[in-house]
């Protein structure tokens, strides 16, 4: 068995257990939200997420009140994360890939993920300063990306 499909299985199981202890059914519909989740990296909004959903299986009824409840879902079980954008609304991915952080532009909502070991060791560093046990945290810096800079 391929290690991406091991993955995609340990997540499918994780995703059923979640179901279960909610009293929730699972169902095609739900799944197709986790299948495009893990196989498109990418950060969707639900609107996004539900059209290509659509696409991908065109024969299956899923509404997109069913994406909002199961993004809302895995989110509460941190198998999603979002990025809030406002009244924009937020946009999610899914929380299985290595730790990143995020330079979002307020130009055209682009967002930018990159990985700095300087600044991880930094916050440790702060936090145990502070008398602080980090367990978690989200980087957001905005921004005007480069191509927005350079149409002004």
């Amino acid at each position: 068995m391929k290690i991406e499909n091991m993955e995609y299985d340990s997540l499918l199981e994780r995703f059923k257990e979640i179901l279960r202890l909610s009293n929730l059914k699972f169902t095609k519909q739900r799944e197709a939200v986790l299948q495009t989740l893990y196989h498109h990296h990418d950060h969707f909004t639900p609107e996004h997420l539900y059209l290509l959903i659509k696409e991908k299986y065109p024969n299956l009824n899923v509404g997109i009140a069913t994406v909002y409840r199961t993004l809302n879902l895995l989110e509460e079980s941190d198998m999603v994360t979002s990025i809030s954008f406002g009244a924009q609304g937020k946009r999610f991915e899914l929380a299985n890939r290595p730790h990143h952080d995020h330079m979002i532009c307020r130009s055209c909502g682009s967002i930018i993920e990159f990985e700095d070991p300087s600044i991880e060791k930094r916050q440790l560093i702060v936090a145990k300063e502070h008398g602080f046990k980090l367990t978690n945290h989200l980087m957001q810096l905005y921004g005007i990306c480069k191509d927005c800079r350079s149409k002004k």
